[in-house]
C-alpha cells in the first residue's frame, strides 16, 4: 500500500474517531436516550460502513483507478478500527471513570425499555421477571463489555469488508 493510501486511511479513521466521539460525549452530555434507541444504532452502522467504503473507493482514486482486494479492504478496515477504538476509549473514560452513575442511569433506561417491549408484545409475566433479572445482573457499559463489544463489532464489521472489497477491488488491465 503507497503512503499517500496509507495516509489517508489513517487520517480518516482519526476523523471518524472523532466525529464518533463528539457523538459520544453529545449524548452523554445532552441526550443519555440516544443509548437505549435501537434506531441511533443502525443509523451509526450504516454511517460508519458508509464512511469506511468512501475511503476505500478515494484510496482506489488515488491508486489511479485501480486497487487490488487486499489494498481495498486495508482501506475500508483501518478507518473503523482506529475510528471505533477512539470512540470505544471515550465511552470507556466516561462511563466507567468519570461519572459511572450515568452507566447505571442508562442502563435503568434500558431495563424500562426492554421490559415496556415486551409487555407491549404480549410476553408472559415470568419471561419478563426472567429477562429482568438477566438485565439487572449485566453492565452493558462497563469496561469488560464495551472491549467485548468492541471486538464483536469489529468482526461484523470485517465480514461487511469482506463484500465491500470484492465490490471496490478493480485489476488494471493487462496489455
Amino acid at each position: 500500500m503507497e503512503t499517500s493510501v496509507k495516509s489517508n486511511t489513517i487520517n480518516r479513521g482519526l476523523i471518524l474517531g472523532g466525529i464518533l466521539s463528539l457523538i459520544t460525549v453529545i449524548g452523554y452530555a445532552v441526550y443519555q436516550d440516544m443509548y437505549t434507541n435501537w434506531w441511533f444504532l443502525i443509523i451509526l452502522i450504516v454511517f460508519i460502513i458508509g464512511y469506511a467504503i468512501s475511503t476505500a473507493i478515494k484510496s482506489r482514486k488515488l491508486l489511479g483507478g485501480y486497487i487490488s482486494f487486499k489494498d481495498a479492504f486495508t482501506s475500508y478496515l483501518i478507518p473503523i478500527a482506529i475510528g471505533t477504538l477512539i470512540s470505544a476509549i471515550v465511552s470507556i473514560l466516561i462511563f466507567t471513570v468519570i461519572d459511572p452513575d450515568a452507566a447505571i442511569a442508562i442502563k435503568e433506561k434500558t431495563i424500562e425499555m426492554a421490559i415496556g417491549m415486551m409487555e407491549k408484545f404480549g410476553a408472559p409475566q415470568e419471561a419478563i421477571d426472567k429477562s429482568l433479572v438477566e438485565l439487572e445482573n449485566q453492565n452493558p457499559l462497563g469496561l469488560s463489555t464495551q472491549i467485548f463489544n468492541w471486538f464483536k463489532g469489529m468482526l461484523f464489521y470485517i465480514i461487511i469488508g469482506l463484500l465491500a472489497a470484492l465490490a471496490i477491488k478493480k485489476k488494471e488491465p493487462e496489455y
